[in-house]
């Protein structure tokens, strides 16, 4: 199994995937107690409900899972959300607090899943950005990610369904944000918040230069929004999906239009 699948596409758009991934070697499956084994916090169905909605988008997708390293963190360790709860590069927990290991990883265990495992999908991820950026003189990141939509662990109350994320303001030009948090305060039936609980993992923050002509934004999903259940075992909703690509085409297509027009601010 290699960490990471790339589609290549014609476009100006690039689509990152860190956490769909369910690979786990097993080396690190038997490290892993039965909880860290359901793999819960999955971001499930998030690459098959993006599948085809932009021709000529390029993906960059993980397919190892985030309990192995997670390849939207910081690969110092450094917390994104300093003061708040959270999981880390390699989660010691799930997102309910609990432990997923009956023997947790060692700095060099650590060490060694970043060599193998993140830094190979971020060296994808960058060269297929500086790719589309030599073709277009811009390229969009969208980070595609889903949470469940009730963990008091992470956050209080229910989490609206589109959770937008751009470092408030900073990881694009202002029109990528406006246009994502207008079709989506637009879209009947959802909610949506701007730079709330997620403003961006590490992915985002790290890429996401507009005066290089680099632009990220993340866009995490209640998986309310897709799934039967926010639980095992995590089947897609089709009707659900069939809805919710609806506003996700627009999105990107939205986002493919607007990229003629960012070319010159590198």
């Amino acid at each position: 199994m290699t960490p990471v699948e790339i589609t290549r596409g014609a476009g100006p758009i690039v689509l990152g995937l860190p956490h769909t991934g369910t690979w786990v070697p097993d080396d690190v499956l038997n490290r892993l107690n039965d909880r860290g084994r359901g793999l819960d916090d999955t971001d499930w169905h998030i690459h098959t409900l993006y599948d085809d909605l932009l021709p000529g988008v390029t993906t960059v997708r993980a397919t190892f899972h985030r309990y192995v390293i997670d390849a939207n963190r910081d690969p110092s360790g450094q917390s994104l959300y300093p003061g708040q709860n959270t999981t880390g590069l390699v989660p010691l927990t799930d997102f309910d607090g609990q432990s997923i290991w009956h023997m947790e990883p060692s700095e060099a265990d650590i060490e060694a899943r970043r060599l193998a495992f993140h830094a190979p999908y971020h060296a994808a991820l960058q060269a297929e950005l500086d790719r589309v950026r030599a073709e277009h003189g811009v390229a969009i990141l969208y980070d595609c990610h889903s949470i469940r939509s009730h963990i008091p662990f992470l956050f209080d109350g229910i989490l609206p369904d589109f959770n937008i994320g751009t470092n408030s303001g900073v990881t694009c030009d202002p029109s990528i944000e406006a246009a994502v948090t207008g079709i989506c305060d637009r879209a009947e039936g959802y909610t949506s918040v701007l730079n709330g609980r997620f403003k961006g993992g590490w992915t985002t923050r790290h890429y996401g230069r507009p005066a290089d002509g680099f632009h990220a934004i993340q866009m995490e999903l209640a998986q309310s929004t897709h799934l039967t259940a926010e639980a095992p075992p995590w089947n897609l909703d089709p009707a659900k999906a069939e809805k919710l690509r609806v506003p996700l085409s627009e999105i990107l297509t939205s986002l493919a239009d607007l990229a003629p027009t960012l070319g010159g601010k590198r």
